[in-house]
């Protein structure tokens, strides 16, 4: 979505909503430069998000200038809790949202550990000999939710299929 500035009042409105504030006068599909200084804006570029921490949020904040004198769309990383007035502080709201990120995460390496388990059942069946290697790779995959790192594992953490 094409954002442009107003240079008198820094207003900013989208390619469309220009469009509208200018329907009497004739405007091209793309605009260049000489379109910009007709209408007295200047076009917003997009910028990256604020670099933010585990419990913020990186927020637009309207527009600013860069060092290059373009107006470019503003980011701000802004907190994702804060104390509530008779109600829980943000410390516990971030125990409880880190509570409800790690049982997501477990609950889909679970998912992916029984799908891996269920891959080698033909391996355990009576008329099989299971390999030794298979029987560790298969316990290894059991013994994930003890792993120092549950739930939140890397691929190094997870067991090599034989």
């Amino acid at each position: 979505m094409s954002e442009y500035r107003e240079r008198k009042t820094g207003e900013v409105k989208t390619q469309g909503e220009w469009r509208a504030a200018f329907k009497n006068m004739s405007l091209p599909k793309v605009w260049n430069s000489n379109v910009c200084d007709a209408m007295n804006i200047d076009p917003v570029f997009a910028s990256p998000a604020a670099t933010i921490s585990a419990y913020q949020t990186s927020v637009r904040d309207g527009v600013e200038q860069d060092s290059k004198g373009n107006w470019v769309e503003k980011y701000v990383a802004k907190d994702m809790f804060a104390d509530i007035e008779g109600g829980k502080t943000k410390s516990e709201q971030e125990t409880e949202y880190q509570a409800t990120l790690d049982a997501n995460t477990a609950a889909g390496h679970r998912s992916t550990r029984n799908t891996l388990l269920t891959e080698t059942d033909w391996a355990a069946m009576s008329d099989v000999t299971m390999a030794d290697n298979m029987k560790t790779y298969r316990q290894a995959l059991r013994d994930l939710p003890t792993h120092k790192n549950w739930p939140n594992l890397e691929d190094a953490d997870w067991p090599t299929k034989p």
